[in-house]
């Protein structure tokens, strides 16, 4: 497919997939902190930062696959290596939960390329250990030092090939230097009405609070 297989001792690049990396779970509301006397107790971080100081705290780690999305250059010689979770595609994009013949798949998939995303597809391939439809979270990243993900380098299962690695390029940056915009500014009253039905989130500018007379923009 859009994989290929690399070496125990290559150095690490942007699009390689790793598995079995851990991700840390953890609520700075409730954090069970060990004491001195190594008793643990609930806490809450905005407490704990307060003191300024370091502390030992119990957190739930799963292991995940991953891929790296840190430049190539960056891979070779920075402290960090960031990576993003990979997880099953139907939970990345859950538009795609119902989708069940290869034209809607087709549809879904192919419109990465396209449009402002917030996933990168994988397809199924057993060399990596993907046995179902897989998605890139760029919303979900993981940070390992450079040093111990070199040491795991026989965790890496492979990585995208160089079309694949292309896109990905570019999903990576389209994801990061997007800006927040509000694309219901130029809508009048009616307009609005109907945009706010399938996007409750919406809210109006000044310029587009309802008036006794409606809107004002109807042609004669």
């Amino acid at each position: 497919m859009i994989y290929v297989s690399t070496g125990i001792d290559e150095p690490l690049r942007q699009g390689d997939i790793f598995a079995g990396l851990p991700r840390i779970d953890l609520s700075l509301g409730d954090l069970d902190v060990v004491e001195e006397n190594e008793d643990v107790v609930s806490a809450n971080w905005s407490q704990i930062a307060k003191d300024g100081k370091p502390v030992m705290a119990v957190v739930g780690i799963r292991p995940v696959h991953a891929i790296v999305i840190t430049q190539n250059c960056d891979a070779l010689r920075s402290r960090d290596v960031t990576l993003c979770e990979i997880q099953p595609f139907q939970e990345v994009e859950k538009k795609c939960q119902t989708t069940k013949n290869a034209k809607g798949w087709s549809s879904i998939i192919t419109q990465q390329a396209r449009l402002n995303y917030k996933w990168f597809y994988l397809p199924p391939d057993t060399m990596l250990g993907f046995a179902c439809k897989m998605g890139v979270d760029f919303f979900s990243t993981i940070r390992v030092p450079r040093v111990d993900l070199e040491g795991f380098r026989h965790c890496r299962k492979g990585r995208l090939n160089d079309v694949a690695s292309a896109h990905f390029r570019e999903r990576i940056a389209e994801f990061f230097r997007r800006y927040p915009y509000d694309e219901w500014y130029p809508l009048n009253e009616e307009e609005l009405q109907a945009y706010h039905a399938e996007h409750p989130d919406a809210q109006p500018f000044p310029w587009q609070a309802v008036s006794p007379q409606g809107s004002q923009d109807r042609c004669p």
